[in-house]
């Protein structure tokens, strides 16, 4: 009997009943996201490591890290255009070959700065295919699933992580660069499995469909002049202003974790390299069971509320690194549980946000114009966490400390009245 109740309560959980419930591109992409999440996942606690054991420096990251960036500015700039005059499909296509399978190819054979230099270059297509991706993911889905869309999103990557222990164990009975160059490489592969599948069951959003007829006979630089009238919708409104900024502030401090992090456990809190994939496990664990256990509990709340106590578990997550002891796999521990609970707090809603209060209409530019922002505001983060790391690698987490610190302080002054799950409902 109580076995029954549970199969019951786990089939009319909302989360479960919107993922059968789900149809057409949604659904496809939602299940693609593992082929991207698990390759993926088995990379990133390595791949700073990679490009310093090939002798790419602290300053060198972080250069990279800020080219990166800058060059995402035009492929951002251009997502829109090129989104609304091939179609959202194509362009995700277009996207994930140019920005993955061919970049993940030059990762799998880097020798130096210039190699990562390179892939890191190409990678920036993957700009092009985000807006694109989005707006193939929710333009013809109903705004009530849209949270918890971007909830299986978040859940399709976090199940990828239970994988990451299979490059650790590699790693520790091998070496790092022969393994990572076998990984890169079945990155590439799964990519381009990925575009094939997406190419065979997805199709035109509608909005999508009506935008290349609307674009059809315009030039791509009367296109580019029309921004003029799309810049001030986005600077005028303030929920739109808002979002932004939580956008910069989230990807400066992602850039800065992903580049930095596992060299400072390494290096610095003499963490051993193969434990470095264990903790993103756990960080999946607690995810996992605050999306099933408690996400729905808060679904009613506005959004800024669990933003703002998930900004302050971030806040709090970074001293725990900051003043954590050599060889303590607790404060790792407890730094991890912390930023997982933020993560799940934080993301989804900003995600969900951008989805939301987005003009339909003119989201593939708006989108991109965003991203462009973006970009903008945080290309130097890059080179200037490169040396803060060259003086003291504490110094990184510091300067994250502070941005979350300024989330915070923006999310709890919202006053706009953020969507809850049931005006969604209503609409």
């Amino acid at each position: 009997m109580n076995r029954l109740s549970t199969r019951t309560k786990f089939r009319n959980h909302p989360l479960i009943k919107t993922l059968f419930g789900l149809d057409g591109n949604a659904k496809v992409l939602t299940l693609l996201e593992p082929l991207w999440g698990i390759p993926a996942n088995l990379i990133t606690p390595y791949a700073t490591l990679y490009m310093y054991a090939l002798g790419v420096d602290d300053v060198q990251i972080g250069t990279l890290m800020s080219v990166s960036m800058f060059i995402q500015v035009f492929f951002a700039f251009g997502g829109g255009i090129i989104a609304d005059k091939a179609g959202r499909k194509n362009t995700c296509i277009f996207g994930d070959i140019f920005g993955w399978c061919i970049p993940c190819i030059i990762w799998a054979v880097s020798q130096n700065f210039w190699f990562f230099l390179a892939a890191i270059m190409l990678n920036s297509f993957e700009q092009v295919n985000q807006t694109a991706w989005n707006c193939l993911l929710i333009e013809d889905a109903r705004p009530g699933d849209v949270l918890h869309i971007y909830s299986w999103i978040t859940i399709a990557g976090l199940m990828a992580v239970f994988f990451a222990p299979i490059s650790g164990l590699i790693i520790r009975r091998t070496s790092l660069v022969p393994v990572m160059r076998v990984l890169y490489a079945v990155f590439g592969v799964c990519m381009m499995i990925k575009c094939l599948i997406t190419i065979l069951f997805t199709s035109e959003t509608t909005q999508g469909q009506r935008r290349r007829k609307e674009t059809r006979h315009q030039s791509v630089l009367y296109m580019v002049r029309e921004y003029k009238y799309i810049l001030p919708k986005i600077f005028k409104d303030r929920p739109t202003m808002k979002i932004l900024a939580i956008m910069v502030l989230l990807f400066m401090t992602t850039q800065i974790t992903n580049n930095f992090f596992a060299l400072y456990t390494t290096e610095n809190l003499l963490i051993p390299k193969s434990a470095l994939s264990f903790f993103p496990i756990l960080r999946s664990v607690i995810m996992l069971i605050f999306m099933f256990a408690m996400q729905e509990r808060l679904q009613d709340l506005p959004f800024r509320y669990p933003m703002a106590i998930g900004f302050f578990l971030y806040i709090c997550a970074q001293a725990v690194l900051i003043f954590s002891p050599q060889r303590s796999f607790l404060f790792i521990i407890l730094y991890t549980l912390l930023e997982a609970f933020a993560f799940a707090l934080v993301v989804p809603r900003k995600d969900s946000m951008l989805a939301l209060y987005v003009d339909p209409e003119e989201r593939a530019r708006i989108v991109s114009v965003l991203g462009v922002t973006m970009f903008v505001f945080a290309s130097p983060s890059g080179y200037i966490a490169g040396q803060l790391s060259s003086i003291n690698r504490q110094l990184p987490f510091y300067l994250n400390m502070a941005l979350f610190v300024i989330a915070f302080f923006i999310t709890i002054r919202f006053k706009d009245p953020l969507p809850t799950h049931t005006e969604l409902d209503d609409d």
